[in-house]
């Protein structure tokens, strides 16, 4: 059990008293529902300020969004209930579908539009003519919160994002270096677990949020340049780090040792990623050996050779990369005596933006919310429900908070479990506890013991949404007024709608997305083969910083349902990257070659775009045609004794094609010319 620490009871404290705060002025202003105030401060608050800054500011740009749109819909076609309820379906579905196409915290814009719209609108469908009050009181409501909890986690111990992006990258290149120590100095029953790859290619995903949340921090000007470039390295360390893995598999499944001096090289950078004292610097020293072994390095045409070469090359690649990891991190942890970065990597151009969107489940989660909610209004209109606008509005919540999960079914339950569980502490509170209270302070120390101690949950991530549900419902089912005025049949009603919408949507996605991760992985598979045969057939070939950028985007989504499946042998995700980056290698490279070697080439190439895309076309388990490993042997007896550096990174990539798609393959035998 994992008891809160004094970083989350500060946090827990902070939050409290800025929803205290918001509480008091809703009051003072009068406002007609200042527990909606309370209930913001909860929903924005996050241990780091620049989080709680992003997402106040974007609440407020999605409240007004989502009101204005209730102000305009409600009068237009309050006497056309079933147009009303479609387009309510339509605006939310549309602007859900906006937010999952933005990864950034700027997507809360979309989503809070999303489903501010039926909070507002479908309450005052009874009273069109106070649809603008109400969208105004909401508004104010929510500005009121969100600038509480801003101005207080600024003030009081304010929470920077730049130590924890540090902290999270310097403990990522812990594990990297781990895993490249198992690859370059492997003990002889050694293999490294795949897990470990499948986390740190998690990992650089999830810096994606906090890097974003960086320009919200103050003085960080350029604290985000250099957490973007240290990212694009960190993604640049997982298919070198793979290559050399999968060669010295390769090796040792041949019963083959590394040409002399290659193991040398190696134990020396392993030494030097793994000391906690490493410098920048230190890898100079290094790259000096590694341009030594070069010179006296034999290139003869055996595959052993050829192994060797490309393992030189890919450490090579490794110190670089490493050397600018180190430098960035050092300047992110506010190291004293650091120099400018200057970056020793600059092969490739590392900080491509692009990204994988898989717009078929987009859409589908999008369109799927929106019918619910069109179907949830039909149900209250068939009933004449009175308290029924309450159950859509939840639906919708619940709808759009989950519509980006493969398996959205358990946390809607999970949603659903807790709403009860908020609206049974609330009902303790408002007829037991608060009736107490004469005043705010009484208030405020009534409202203390419960709140204090679900805030402390908040921080942590095993807890943090049943926290969040907690405090945010618990916040609003109370109902907080400027004079007690408690009513258990109109609490019991409201609340009871709200616990029905949530169990609406929960039947509602059980029936309509009974499918899960084992879909998601697939299309994730399915689009790298394709990105493989258009990228290998010539098509987009030339755009090396999107293409790569979006395989590595898309491997980062793979590998958490790759571990959550269990099951890695549809696809490890490494082998599509390793094959993309030789296919722009060849592409890039045999253009300083001769007419006859760029014909060997294309035909390397249309036999990987061939292959993948009869595995699109066939089978999931279609293995690469022998005759594709003829072509790329015939291809490498062009090119493995030249020095020339066109057929030296040829060769690299020819070897890197042969190591990935057929693995554990008798070694290469050069082709005779004739």
């Amino acid at each position: 059990m994992h008891w809160p620490t004094a970083r989350d009871w500060l946090f827990s404290f902070k939050a409290f008293f800025a929803s205290m705060l918001a509480l008091y002025i809703a009051l003072a202003l009068g406002l007609p529902r200042p527990y909606w105030a309370m209930a913001a401060v909860y929903v924005v608050s996050h241990p780091l300020t620049g989080a709680t800054r992003s997402k106040a500011l974007y609440r407020v740009l999605g409240t007004m969004l989502g009101a204005s749109a209730a102000v305009v819909l409600v009068p237009l076609l309050v006497n056309a209930p079933v147009l009303l309820a479609a387009a309510i379906g339509a605006w939310t579905g549309t602007l859900l579908y906006i937010s999952l196409l933005d990864r950034t915290p700027r997507a809360y814009v979309f989503m809070l539009a999303a489903y501010t719209l039926p909070m507002i609108a479908l309450p005052a469908v009874n009273a069109p003519q106070n649809v603008f009050d109400i969208a105004s009181a909401r508004t104010q409501e929510i500005l009121v919160g969100i600038l509480s909890a801003s101005v207080v986690a600024g003030l009081i111990f304010p929470g920077k994002v730049a130590p924890v992006i540090s902290a999270r990258t310097a403990a990522w290149l812990r594990d990297a270096a781990s895993w490249a120590a198992d690859t370059l100095t492997p003990a002889a029953d050694q293999r490294v677990h795949p897990v470990s790859r499948h986390r740190l290619a998690a990992d650089i995903l999830a810096l994606d949020q906090l890097i974003s949340q960086l320009a919200y921090d103050p003085d960080t000007a350029d604290t985000v340049n250099y957490a973007r470039a240290l990212r694009g390295r960190m993604s640049m360390l997982l298919p070198v780090l793979s290559s050399m893995s999968g060669m010295m598999q390769e090796l040792r499944a041949n019963n083959q040792a590394l040409p002399q001096g290659i193991d040398t090289l190696m134990h020396d950078v392993t030494q030097w990623i793994l000391s906690p004292a490493s410098r920048p610097e230190d890898g100079e020293r290094l790259k000096e050996e590694v341009e030594r072994l070069g010179q006296t390095i034999v290139h003869s045409s055996e595959w052993r050779s050829a192994l060797g070469r490309t393992m030189r090359s890919r450490v090579g690649t490794l110190i670089e990369l490493w050397q600018d990891c180190l430098h960035l991190q050092q300047l992110l942890s506010g190291q004293a005596n650091v120099q400018p970065w200057v970056p020793v990597y600059t092969r490739r151009d590392v900080m491509g933006g692009a990204r994988h969107y898989d717009h078929g489940i987009m859409l589908f989660s999008a369109v799927n919310a929106s019918v619910s909610i069109f179907a949830g209004c039909m149900i209250w209109i068939g009933m004449g429900w009175e308290d029924g606008a309450g159950a859509v509005t939840l639906g919708a919540v619940a709808s759009c908070f989950f519509a980006a999960m493969d398996e959205p079914a358990p946390f809607i339950r999970l949603f659903f479990v807790w709403t009860i569980v908020s609206i049974a502490l609330s009902a303790v509170m408002l007829f037991a506890i608060i009736p107490a209270s004469h005043d705010f302070v009484m208030l405020v120390a009534l409202l203390a013991v419960p709140f204090l101690i679900i805030g402390t949950l908040i921080p942590l991530p095993r807890f943090n949404m049943i926290a969040m549900l907690l405090s945010v419902n618990t916040a609003t089912f109370l109902g907080l007024q400027g004079a007690y005025d408690a009513n258990f049949t109109a609490f019991f009603n409201g609340n009871l709608a709200g616990a029905a919408g949530a169990l609406f949507a929960l039947i509602w996605t059980l029936v309509t997305r009974p499918f899960g991760v084992q879909l998601a992985t697939h299309r994730l598979v399915h689009a790298s083969w394709r990105d493989l045969a258009n990228t290998a057939g010539g098509e987009d070939a030339r755009d090396y910083a999107r293409l790569s950028s979006r395989m590595l985007d898309r491997l980062g989504q793979l590998v958490p349902r790759l571990a959550a499946s269990g099951d890695d042998s549809y696809s490890d995700g490494f082998t599509e990257l390793r094959v993309g980056y030789s296919a722009l290698e060849l592409q890039r490279d045999e253009l300083g070659l001769s007419d006859l070697d760029r014909h060997s080439i294309d035909a390397v190439l249309g036999g990987v775009a061939g292959h993948y895309q009869a595995r699109i076309e066939n089978s999931r388990h279609r293995h690469a045609p022998e005759t594709l490993r003829a072509r790329i042997d015939d291809a490498m007896s062009l090119v493995i004794g030249r020095a020339d550096h066109a057929s030296r990174e040829a060769l690299h990539a020819l070897v890197e094609l042969r190591v990935s798609l057929f693995p554990g393959a008798p070694g290469y035998q050069q082709v005779p010319a004739f």
